[in-house]
């Protein structure tokens, strides 16, 4: 009788510590971002991406350091309360070593206090309010994805010029207020006349275009209206307002595949992008490019070298840690680190734990090859030529 107790006692701790001994044996990662609503095509190709990065970063065992990576997929349908919620749900019941995520910039800022909360890492992808790693951070979030001023002064180098009359048009959203400072905060050199703020469901920008116009038809000199849109709606539609008549431009700066039809009307248009993937020049490109060929029969999109860099982070990571996912070694590892990514090298930034990344200054070429319109090179904005203001507290 003591003996059957004894063996039984011991079947029961060995069914105990199974589970733990397996998630021992694994990275386990929650990806949380817009599998549906506004933003889905965009969250989409972060996944895509992200999956292919583990696999490039990995050499293809999906292994590092000994361990197993584990994607757990969460859709937060672009709702802040969801997104906060199954953050927390993944920490918590999914035993999920770290996260990434989310699309929205608004969704992000609902779940950063959640990473605080369970002293777990958030690798931002792509959200982009500067305010993420901003006044709204903690040093459990670091970020992949550019940010806001990144944006916006890439594309002030593009388009400050003295005598310049600039006008904004973006969403009445975290990304497009943040995004708009930002932007104006960059201009140096050209006068900002005007900022026109309109819901991220606008699909008619007829009255909002007009009040720009009539802000800068009677302005001297170089007159442009710089849009910062994400998602639906076609912002690029107030081309059709006959503003060459005013003599005025309309300037942007990258954006998805599909998005960019709309730039094949505006040849010579200028601005800065994150990404296109005939810009950079590096094997990890070639691999990226290659790869998503392979897969999708498509070229790889804006958001999928981001959900690409994000593996890369992650490998990287791991690697110097040998595998330890406990945060603050994390952390420590994290700061300052640069890894490989489709762009070129990235570095975080001690201070605030954002990617310092290259950017591209483009000039659209209207190629009869492609159904966008081509962002052509004309130069790489190194990371060091761009002051990114450190907008946190620490």
């Amino acid at each position: 009788m003591h003996r059957r107790s004894l063996l039984a006692s011991v079947a029961l701790v060995s069914l105990a510590t199974a589970p733990a001994w397996s998630q021992a044996q694994e990275v386990r990662i929650a990806h949380v971002y817009s599998k549906t609503g506004a933003l889905e095509s965009y969250g989409k190709q972060t996944q895509a991406g992200l999956m292919m990065g583990f696999e490039y970063a990995t050499g293809g065992s999906m292994t590092v350091a000994g361990k197993k990576i584990v994607v757990i997929e969460k859709d937060d349908q672009g709702k802040p309360d969801m997104g906060k919620s199954l953050l927390a749900t993944a920490y918590s019941d999914d035993k999920a070593d770290l996260a990434i995520g989310p699309t929205a910039s608004g969704v992000a800022l609902a779940m950063l206090p959640v990473a605080e909360e369970y002293k777990k890492i958030l690798l931002v992808e792509p959200a982009v309010a500067d305010s993420i790693t901003g006044d709204k951070w903690n040093k459990y979030i670091f970020r992949t994805g550019r940010n806001s001023s990144q944006d916006a002064i890439s594309n002030a180098i593009a388009i400050d010029r003295p005598g310049v009359q600039i006008a904004v048009l973006a969403q009445d959203n975290a990304f497009g207020r943040d995004g708009a400072k930002a932007f104006k905060d960059a201009i140096k050199k050209g006068k900002f006349v005007h900022e026109e703020f309109l819901p991220a469901a606008t699909t008619d920008f007829t009255a909002g275009a007009q009040r720009m116009i009539d802000k800068l038809k009677d302005l001297p000199g170089r007159k442009v209206i710089w849009i910062l849109w994400a998602g639906a709606g076609n912002p690029f539609k107030i081309n059709d307002m006959d503003l060459k008549r005013y003599g005025i431009e309309i300037a942007t700066g990258g954006n998805i595949l599909p998005a960019m039809a709309a730039y094949k009307n505006m040849p010579g248009m200028e601005g800065a992008t994150y990404y296109y993937y005939g810009i950079p020049k590096n094997p990890v490109n070639e691999a990226l490019v290659s790869m998503n060929y392979k897969q999708f029969k498509a070229p790889p999109d804006f958001f999928t070298a981001g959900g690409f860099s994000a593996a890369m982070a992650i490998v990287t990571a791991l690697k110097k840690t040998n595998g330890d996912t406990k945060a603050n070694t994390l952390i420590k590892a994290m700061e300052g680190m640069s890894f490989d990514t489709p762009k070129g090298t990235m570095t975080f930034r001690k201070e605030d734990h954002q990617a310092m990344q290259s950017m591209y200054h483009f000039k659209v070429k209207n190629d009869p090859a492609v159904t966008w319109g081509v962002p052509e090179l004309v130069r790489e904005i190194k990371p060091e030529e761009m002051s990114v203001p450190v907008r946190n507290q620490r």
